[in-house]
């Protein structure tokens, strides 16, 4: 009996690793697909990127120029990484243990997981193709460099690196403001 017991959890095990493999095909031509879609929105992320760091660096003139001292003010923003889209899943898991006792005592436990992930693509029926956004984020600031007429004085310099760190949370290392030419 102790023999085909073994054998039986052998293929059992082998049976649930075939069933666990997937095929690959469908793989494929998903992955495809979706090398095409993400060549397409590549170039659609850059703009969108550009806009949103000329967005930061308009709002934030403003709002430096408004500064008691400052004067006129020019800023740069760079951005660490591009905007993410954080997709809905489906998750199921599954576990199972098996505790096995000889007639000697001895114990064995043998665990088996699954975990499977699944898209949720929004609309109904098979035609949806676009995946549920759940939460988009916003690149982060990665730098600030501010000209401003008022940039030699200490108390604005400190004002202006204040503001931004408020604003962005960004390190003190990461700004920098200096005098504006006049010329300009």
């Amino acid at each position: 009996m102790r023999k085909d017991q073994l054998l039986i959890f052998f293929l059992v095990g082998v049976l649930l690793l075939v069933i666990a493999l997937p095929s690959g095909t469908k793989e494929k031509e998903k992955d495809s697909r979706h090398s095409e879609i993400d060549g397409e929105e590549a170039v659609g992320t850059q703009a969108e990127e550009q806009d949103y760091a000329r967005y930061l660096e308009r709002r934030l003139e403003e709002t430096l120029s408004q500064l008691d001292g400052a004067g006129n003010v020019r800023v740069m923003v760079t951005l660490q990484s591009s905007a993410q889209k954080i997709v809905e899943k489906d998750t199921q898991g599954e576990r199972d243990a098996i505790t096995e006792e000889d007639s000697q005592g001895g114990r064995r436990t043998s665990e088996n997981t699954s975990h499977q992930e699944t898209t949720v693509y929004e609309g109904m029926g098979e035609k949806s193709q676009e995946p549920y956004v759940s939460k988009e984020l916003t690149p982060r600031v990665e730098g600030v460099v501010v000209l401003a007429e008022g940039g030699e004085n200490a108390l604005v310099k400190r004002n202006i690196t204040e503001a931004i760190q408020a604003l962005f949370g960004i390190d003190t290392h990461k700004i920098r403001i200096m005098k504006k030419n006049e010329t300009m």
